[in-house]
């Protein structure tokens, strides 16, 4: 079946920019309804099944959560994205606490919305792909079950092996709030690039910098492992002033052991050349053999010598490259070349 998605808000001009937004995922098989008002979203709710429910938080009458609950009533496996203007983080919480897969403040992210849709889905992401590269198995276990590991040892929410791009390469956890995942990886990217550049202008012969964003839902840590990979680690007071010192030698031995992993990946993964011939196949040549064998080793002049081999080379350098050529000596003297007075 379809998914299908409901959008409900009494804005009208919210409801075409999000309409818009999903038709450039250009997914055939999404089927998009709308409603202006919780009563009309509730009766389409009540007549077909939705898979996600996308409405706005200050609704008239019911409000976008109270919409969310009776819509689960009925239809226990729904997800929801609830958007609002209000900026109470205290709501958002309630929001995220209550079920809802995202909340997005007005105006709307766009590129994190359509995130939010694919994964509710179970859609193929393409505001924030994976790392299309193919990984040799062992490798890419290897690294999963690194970072799993590390995540484990340090009681941390996610741990993420980012790409210069912005692509997630790898993941153990997720974020407390995936809703601004794509908004927050291309923010990241700017910050590595550019720790890279200072990297680069300081002149460090290893990549020591970090990153450190602490007092928010989540403190992240961001550690480049070389130019093309950072590791990316989110939790509860990992950044505390007791805590940061142990977070970061412990970031740096996984980063280490990423680090070994990806080279060995990127070793599989070169592509195997074919070596080159030392020497070319020559065709055979019996008349040069001949000429060596009787060449005389010694017990001549140089002069001598030289003349042997101009007087070989006087011989057998015309000789046709098959049986079925002549020389064009011959073919002149046998009357075989056009007259040059008739050209």
């Amino acid at each position: 079946m379809a998914p299908a998605i409901l959008l409900v808000d009494d804005q009208r001009d919210i409801v075409l920019l999000l309409h818009s937004a999903l038709d450039t995922l250009r997914n055939p098989d999404l089927e998009i309804l709308e409603a202006a008002s919780s009563e009309a979203a509730l009766e389409i709710l009540g007549n077909r099944h939705i898979d996600l429910l996308v409405t706005d938080y200050n609704l008239p009458g019911l409000d976008g959560m109270q919409l969310m609950h009776q819509a689960r009533a009925g239809q226990p496996d729904l997800r929801a994205i609830l958007v609002t203007g209000n900026t109470d983080r205290n709501l958002r919480d309630e929001i995220l606490n209550a079920g809802a897969l995202a909340v997005f403040r007005k105006p709307v992210p766009l590129g994190d919305f359509l995130d939010a849709v694919e994964r509710g889905l179970g859609l193929a992401r393409t505001m924030l792909p994976t790392e299309s590269e193919q990984q040799p198995e062992t490798t890419h276990i290897r690294v999963s079950e690194l970072l799993a590991n590390f995540r484990q040892d340090l009681g941390a929410d996610a741990v993420f092996l980012v790409s210069y791009r912005g692509r997630i390469a790898e993941r153990a956890g997720d974020l407390r709030d995936g809703s601004m995942e794509v908004s927050l990886m291309s923010a990241l990217t700017a910050a590595f690039s550019a720790g890279l550049k200072v990297a680069e202008s300081n002149r460090q012969e290893s990549l020591s910098q970090f990153s450190v964003f602490s007092g928010g839902d989540q403190d992240l840590i961001l550690m480049p492992v070389n130019t093309a990979y950072a590791l990316l680690l989110a939790g509860k007071n990992l950044a505390d002033a007791d805590a940061l010192p142990r977070t970061l030698q412990a970031m740096t031995a996984v980063k280490e052991q990423a680090a070994k992993s990806l080279q060995q990946m990127a070793a599989a993964n070169a592509p195997v050349r074919k070596q080159e011939k030392a020497e070319e196949t020559l065709p055979d040549a019996p008349e040069i053999e001949a000429l060596l064998e009787a060449a005389p080793d010694s017990g001549m002049s140089q002069a001598d010598l030289d003349a042997y081999w101009d007087a070989a080379a006087a011989q057998h350098a015309n000789k046709p490259l098959s049986d079925d050529m002549i020389p064009y000596e011959e073919a002149r003297k046998r009357g075989l070349l056009p007259d040059s007075s008739e050209e």
